[in-house]
């Protein structure tokens, strides 16, 4: 079965589609990338997107059309991307846009609610492709006890366990996160996966970027590499209750977004703005080590890792940022991990989440969980996702 996928991260930066042969299950699943596309959103969609996001008010008919729109944005990206590879389609799993989430139940009219959503119809995508459709994946593992994220450690299974190396799957997108996979784990072999949201990932550099330089992030890391780290303001931002919570947690514009920036920002006060770009790019990486942390520890996992038979494994956005990946560099390394990309193994960085919404629709498809309770936190496996049939 050829499957797209199709990504829109919390970066709010456009769609990636992957299509992705895949076959069999479990021990016996094979994945084949066959494509990938990524499209930049209209600048006026993206502000839109960015403005609904964790919003304090919004107008009811706006959410509903940026609804139907994304749905009609999904539709051509796929399209595009079939029409470019000359490729049929059998299945289209769509992640969606996220605009709220809230993995950790809070009062509300009586009740403790936990809730995520992601917009982007998929009736729109399914009826106009005349290809059926899985979407809204989160609800179903949060219904079953989970926090809905991160539930990209299906795909980490199935590409990356390995007999005998130790791999921790690292994902830099807006938010960052990570996944622990001991030796001889498999897809039907998920208890001592170890998976959680570290913190933000591009987030917090990109909007500094934006509010500094007028620029959407800082390129290459470039502006970074031209600062140093404001200790103090590094210290004070890594006391937020988020970085000592226990795993499984999830995070999002909810805890990082406008409000977080405003007060880093504050914080700085008048630095050099490289500076303070050098200081939310080292945010980056040291939440991104705690939480490493927190799972080995978790994992029992001692550092640093007996016989380094261990590989850290970075894929999304933020793997084109070299002054980052130079920081984490610095702290993975001494633990005894080789440090590589996706791209390395075989699933370049950008189309990697694409891909994992592939699979997830795959295992949807065929009535086969896709959560790994570990990760998530749920109390049972659960086949996620809902399903526009044409």
């Amino acid at each position: 079965m050829i499957v797209a996928g199709v990504m829109s991260g919390t970066s709010a930066d456009g769609i990636d589609v992957a299509l992705v042969r895949i076959s069999g299950q479990s021990r016996g699943l094979r994945l084949k990338l066959l494509a990938h596309q990524h499209f930049a959103y209209p600048a006026r969609v993206r502000e839109a997107v960015l403005a609904s996001m964790d919003a304090d008010a919004a107008r009811v008919a706006d959410l509903a059309r940026l609804n139907v729109l994304l749905g009609e944005l999904y539709t051509d990206a796929v399209a595009t991307t079939i029409r470019r590879h000359r490729t049929r389609v059998d299945l289209v799993g769509c992640h969606g846009q996220t605009l709220y989430h809230q993995g950790d139940p809070d009062p509300f009219l009586g009740r403790p609610i936990a809730t995520t959503w992601q917009t982007g119809e998929g009736a729109t995508i399914a009826q106009r492709l005349r290809i059926p459709v899985v979407s809204d994946f989160r609800p179903a593992d949060m219904a079953a006890g989970g926090k809905g994220a991160p539930l990209v450690p299906v795909l980490d299974l199935a590409l990356y366990a390995h007999s005998k190396r130790l791999r921790v799957l690292q994902n830099i997108g807006g938010i960052a996160n990570l996944t622990i996979i001991p030796a001889g784990q498999h897809l039907g072999e998920t208890r001592k996966v170890i998976a959680l949201d570290t913190g933000p990932g591009n987030m917090v550099i990109d909007a500094c970027a934006q509010n500094l330089f007028g620029k959407g992030y800082d390129r290459n890391g470039m502006f970074a590499s031209r600062g140093k780290v404001i200790n103090a303001v590094l210290r004070q931002t890594l006391a937020h209750p988020f970085f000592r919570r226990k795993p499984p947690k999830t995070a999002g514009r909810e805890e990082f977004g406008r409000q977080f920036v405003s007060q880093f920002l504050s914080s700085c006060g008048h630095a050099d703005k490289h500076d303070v770009i050098a200081t939310a790019t080292a945010l980056t990486a040291s939440s991104i080590i705690s939480g490493l942390k927190q799972a080995l520890t978790r994992a029992r996992i001692s550092i640093p890792i007996s016989g380094s038979r261990a590989d850290y494994v970075v894929s999304g956005g933020g793997v084109a940022n070299r002054t980052l990946m130079r920081m984490i560099s610095a702290h993975v390394e001494p633990f005894g991990f080789r440090v590589l990309t996706s791209d390395v193994l075989g699933m370049p960085s950008q189309a990697k989440e694409a891909a994992a919404f592939a699979l997830l629709a795959y295992q949807t498809w065929n009535r086969r969980a896709g959560n790994v309770p570990t990760a998530t936190g749920a109390n049972r496996p659960a086949v996620l996702g809902k399903i526009s049939y044409v």
